[in-house]
């Protein structure tokens, strides 16, 4: 999920092996996110610019919006929601939905277990803080919520565009956001992975005294 972002900041392990045409394609990509952080903790998100990381990362302007149409876009976008709902689809059929949703999301917590935790905590902290990426965000929480409610669909036998299946997929993805704003608020002193897991009993008990 875009707000799981926060936890995972590379490719798992296991991912299959690419061609070369798509292992350029992610280095370009991974130069470009390189030089923005390293342009934010100098000098301020507002002041960087896309010529700057364009010129950081050894690119051109128009290449970089062609991987990223916004400097929102940088922080905010990954690879990851298809392969997380390839793994939500995978999961047994029987299983009980919340406990399905509970593995994959432990997972997403996993990938970013050996990333470096200062690049982490700057872009949650962007994601969270800044508004010209929180409203970003919120433009692309609807793309996710999308992608979500067709699993759910699909595990359901229930129309993706049903009120229920939309209020459930958005429900989600606004619990995992306060997860990832608790985190932030709270000096990364949490564990992210407990978070997420408190978020889903929410979901799964409601509010117990």
């Amino acid at each position: 999920m875009t707000c799981m972002t926060a936890a995972r900041t590379s490719a798992p392990a296991d991912r299959p092996q690419l061609g070369l045409r798509e292992r350029k394609k992610i280095k370009t990509r991974e130069a470009i996110r390189e030089a923005t952080y390293a342009l934010i903790e100098e000098q301020g998100y507002e002041a960087t610019t896309i010529e700057q990381i364009a010129e950081r990362a050894e690119v051109s302007p128009s290449t970089v919006f062609r991987y990223f149409p916004t400097k929102e876009d940088i922080v905010l976008t990954d690879e990851y929601d298809p392969l997380l709902l390839a793994e939500l689809r995978e999961r047994p059929a029987d299983e009980p939905w919340l406990e399905s949703l509970r593995y994959v999301l432990r997972k997403a917590v996993g990938f970013g277990a050996h990333e470096d935790p200062r690049v982490t905590r700057l872009r949650t902290t962007l994601m969270t803080e800044v508004p010209a990426v929180r409203s970003r965000m919120m433009e692309s929480m609807s793309a996710t919520g999308d992608l979500l409610a067709a699993a759910i669909a699909e595990r359901t036998g229930r129309d993706p565009e049903s009120l229920e299946v939309r209020v459930f997929a958005m429900s989600l993805i606004g619990g995992l956001m306060e997860a990832t704003r608790h985190w932030v608020k709270g000096g990364f002193s949490e564990d992210f992975g407990d978070l997420v897991d408190r978020a889903l009993t929410v979901f799964e008990r409601g509010l117990t005294s």
